[in-house]
């Protein structure tokens, strides 16, 4: 095994090792040469290559979505690590533990004129939980900064960033290392005990409390806890497809519920008192209801961020969910409360008129989506991307064995398909993306790896242009809206499925829809495949409109 020359790079590489992290995204550089040649010579890791930054840095975030351990990203100089910028981000407000370590010129070659020279100190410093600021030279002081990073990541579940400067030669390597970094324990500081008297007194004297779970990892809160929410008549408990939560009881398809509501049923809804869990909440219609109807009490569990979505946060309550709720049901008593029944007799009226609404509607976006969720097997992870596609998949009910994702962190569509192909690697699972056409094309060069599953597989809903737009208010039929808005393009998927190796289906109706989906689902594919739908473009927005209207 060969190792680098550089001493710095020889420091990284062993406490990256000694704290066991082995995922290591590279994307292919010169000044990063001593960390790619150490990292790729040690069996230890699983180094991917990832020619294209932006993408390499999604892909990273699907990686560590998945295992919930940090992935490092490694970059040379320059404008490199500016293209993992939006991928920091979601990060950042999606809290999961990223590492970008980007090679350095040395600081006195910094702003004199030389090439790939960026300020690159800090230069996340807005949505990076560390910055390790590295000097040339190995030390122990260097060593404590490096290992500073990994354990705020692991700890805080969020990016950091290393910047190390090397100076040339950066290629010489040897049969050895020559240095030993100083290794030391940081331990995960303690979380200090919360007492639940007042909170539990509250919760025991309000007969109409509701629960909104934003976005969370599968199996986050125990059986028992899902349970007694489900069956406790003064809680309403509203998730979001993302939020991975199931019960007969639970309201999952937020829209669907309160979009027709009238002023009467929105006070009738209006909770004395709201608790939160989990990451962002799609819904803008429960955020909006929430400003306006605002909560006596909003208290927001979770053990390391909490953000006043509503304007009404009373409290922050720094404890795991299952902990906070087992505390509020021991030796609780039932209120008696009309609160959940009134809630639950409408949600099955709306879905009595949902069924009946799709049955008599012309293929659409929403019919399109509608025979997707019914052709979706039992166990797979669903990764859906921003703008329309999650708005649509949060009417549907999903089948509690389907796992699903969405960068909501940002809510942005850049890296939607980078990183659905990152957790598709880890993941045990077949792996399914719901895109629109402007995200995959946007993120196109996601395609562009040597590492997808053969299992993977695309489901493309073009309906040639940024149909969001048209479902958001502003929306008029003229040449600037058409161009600077919606995006209007003819183009479709074809040849990049076959420059990239695809399996490659169409749809344009209901019939060739149905065909499409029972060969993406029942063949064996040796090879990943995209299934482009083919929608109308200007009906969508009508249809979805009369939907809320009729139920």
């Amino acid at each position: 095994m060969i190792h680098p020359e550089i001493p710095l790079a020889q420091s990284i590489i062993q406490i990256a090792k000694a704290k066991g992290l082995n995922t290591i995204i590279i994307s292919p550089g010169s000044r990063n040469a001593p960390l790619t040649i150490g990292f790729s010579s040690d069996p230890f890791f699983n180094c991917y290559s990832i020619a294209d930054e932006r993408c390499a840095a999604f892909f990273g975030l699907g990686i560590a979505q998945q295992t919930l351990t940090p992935a490092i990203l490694v970059c040379t100089s320059g404008s490199a690590l500016l293209n993992y910028y939006p991928a920091v981000a979601e990060a950042f407000y999606s809290q999961i533990p990223l590492i970008v370590i980007s090679a350095d010129r040395p600081t006195e070659k910094i702003d004199i004129g030389d090439g790939q020279t960026i300020r690159q100190r800090n230069v996340y410093d807005n949505h990076s939980l560390y910055n390790a600021n590295l000097t040339e030279e190995a030390s122990a002081s260097n060593d404590l900064l490096i290992q500073n990073a990994i354990s705020v990541a692991i700890n805080k579940k969020g990016p950091v960033h290393i910047n190390a400067p090397f100076e040339e030669p950066l290629y010489n390597t040897l049969a050895e290392n020559t240095y030993t970094p100083a290794l030391v324990d940081i331990e995960k500081p303690a979380l200090p005990a919360v007492d639940f008297t007042s909170f539990k007194e509250l919760w025991n004297n309000t007969p109409k409390k509701l629960v909104l779970i934003g976005v969370e990892n599968p199996g986050f809160m125990d059986e028992e806890i899902i349970n007694l929410l489900g069956n406790d008549p003064s809680v309403v408990v509203m998730t979001e497809v993302t939020s991975n939560l199931h019960h007969p009881n639970f309201v999952s398809t937020i829209d669907t519920l309160i979009t027709s509501f009238s002023e009467d049923d929105f006070k009738k809804l209006q909770p004395d008192l709201l608790i939160t869990t989990g990451g962002m909440v799609v819904s803008k219609r429960i955020k909006a209801f929430l400003r306006k109807y605002k909560p006596k009490a909003h208290w927001h569990v979770d053990e390391l961020r909490a953000y006043d979505t509503f304007q009404a946060l009373n409290a922050h309550i720094k404890a795991d969910p299952n902990l906070f709720f087992k505390a509020m049901y021991a030796s609780s008593e039932e209120i008696n409360s009309p609160y959940q029944s009134w809630v639950l007799t409408l949600m099955e009226s709306r879905k009595k008129g949902h069924q009946k609404y799709l049955e008599n509607i012309v293929f659409s976006d929403f019919k399109a989506f509608d025979i997707i969720w019914k052709h979706l097997p039992g166990h797979l992870q669903l990764q859906i991307s921003n703008s329309a596609s999650i708005r649509y998949a949060q009417l549907f009910d999903t089948k509690p064995s389907i796992r699903v994702f969405c960068n909501r962190g940002t809510s942005g569509i850049d890296g939607s398909t980078s990183t659905a192909i990152g957790a598709a690697v880890v993941s045990k699972e077949p792996t399914v993306l719901i895109t629109g056409d402007i995200g995959f094309l946007y993120d196109s060069n996601a395609l562009w790896n040597n590492y997808t599953p053969k299992d993977f597989k695309i489901i493309l809903i073009n309906n040639g242009g940024g149909g969001i737009f048209r479902i958001l208010p502003g929306h008029q039929e003229q040449v600037v809206f058409n161009t600077y808005f919606e995006t209007e393009h003819q183009l479709d998927a074809s040849h990049l499925a076959k420059m990239f190796g695809y399996e490659y289906y169409t749809a344009t109706d209901e019939q060739t829809l149905e065909k499409s989906l029972s060969r993406l689902f029942s063949e064996e594919n040796e090879r990943p495949a995209i299934l482009e739908i083919f929608t109308p473009t200007k009906i969508n927005q009508d249809i979805l409109k009369e939907y809320f209207k009729v139920i």
